[in-house]
């Protein structure tokens, strides 16, 4: 009869250990499962209670047990930015973007596409947009076809408007109108400098 107790108790302490280990089991694979998951996405989203921006996307995963936690947009994010007449400042366009939000940081990968107030378009592979400091930045090469000039280099950073930006190792193309161009002299004799900087 004490055999058979003690055999009793030693089957149901291994069972609560299996239990045991299923749960560790579950609870490490639920560390790597979306906590949601939501398709065909449209939606406003606020900041301090003011509406600041406009998503849309095929789908959007929300992780909350990642380190750090994310939300992911595999197939594509179109966003909108708007200021506080809710006005839209920036309009931007990914193949694939990820959101920290604990750090408040997007990043943004595949064919970025970003369109600003004045009509400026800025293409790269690469984004980076802290909204606690109000920067955007990329290390990638950088294409910005403008109204006025285009240019393309590296080390881009910006606000958040897109309006006042800087690229290191820059090269573009500046179109000159007539007051720019260099002055032709009216006789052979005549030696006229043009200053390109001026």
């Amino acid at each position: 009869m004490i055999c058979l107790m003690g055999l009793f108790c030693l089957m149901r302490l291994l069972s609560c250990q299996d239990e045991t280990n299923v749960a560790t089991s579950d609870d490490n694979m639920r560390d790597s499962l979306p906590v949601l998951r939501t398709y065909g996405v449209s939606t406003l989203i606020s900041d301090s209670g003011i509406i600041r921006y406009k998503i849309i996307a095929e789908d959007w995963y929300v992780y909350d047990r990642t380190d750090p936690p994310r939300w992911t947009f595999m197939k594509g994010l179109f966003l909108e930015k708007f200021d506080n007449q809710f006005h839209v400042d920036a309009f931007i366009n990914c193949d694939t973007a990820y959101y920290f939000p604990q750090q408040r940081i997007w990043e943004l990968h595949g064919r970025v596409v970003v369109k600003n107030l004045k009509g400026e378009t800025f293409k790269t592979s690469l984004l980076y947009w802290d909204m606690n400091a109000h920067v955007i930045h990329s290390p990638a090469y950088m294409k910005v076809d403008g109204i006025e000039h285009d240019l393309e280099g590296y080390n881009f950073r910006s606000n958040e408007q897109m309006t006042d930006y800087l690229i290191h190792s820059s090269a573009g193309a500046f179109p000159m109108g007539e007051e720019h161009q260099p002055p032709h002299p009216t006789t052979p004799d005549t030696l006229i400098m043009w200053n390109a900087s001026e």
